[in-house]
């Protein structure tokens, strides 16, 4: 493995933990040549999987795209970052599962959609504000008319 800071080619494995509830390996490494640390997680990839965007682009499935935009849209709510890598894994081995290996990127967005509608309420309306590219206020006030949350706060 490459030292992320230096380029060597000469790391090594100072830790092996099992992360992800079993389903990945988090290994510390260490870098004899600069000195520097860093954590590397290994997984099982069941098939490669091939994103078609909206335009039929094709790209490589990224998991750590996918990672960050579920982070983003659970910034500063109160999840951890465990309960994150658990999402990304149980979207990832879902899509593996479908059996395919070309999964649209509607697809990977509306099971985004629905894992975050049922964690928080703020993440999942952030998270449509830029899937389904809100552009104005009235797109906002159009979206949450139409949800329901089961309004406890109207109750008293």
């Amino acid at each position: 493995m490459r030292c992320p800071f230096c380029g060597s080619e000469d790391t090594q494995v100072k830790d092996s933990r099992p992360a992800d509830d079993g389903a990945a390996i988090r290994r510390r490494r260490s870098c004899p040549s600069c000195g520097a640390r860093f954590t590397t997680f290994e997984r099982v990839t069941l098939r490669e999987l091939t994103v078609v965007k909206s335009d039929q682009r094709r790209v490589p499935f990224d998991r750590d795209k996918l990672a960050r935009s579920i982070r983003i849209a659970l910034r500063k709510r109160p999840v951890d970052e465990d309960r994150v890598e658990r999402i990304v894994t149980g979207i990832q081995r879902r899509l593996e599962a479908e059996g395919e290996s070309e999964i649209t990127s509607r697809t990977i967005g509306e099971m985004v959609m629905d894992t975050l509608k049922e964690l928080d309420q703020v993440a999942y309306v952030r998270f449509a504000s830029v899937y389904r590219n809100f552009g104005e206020a009235s797109d906002f006030k159009a979206f949450l008319g139409s949800l329901d949350f089961g309004n406890d706060q109207d109750k008293g």
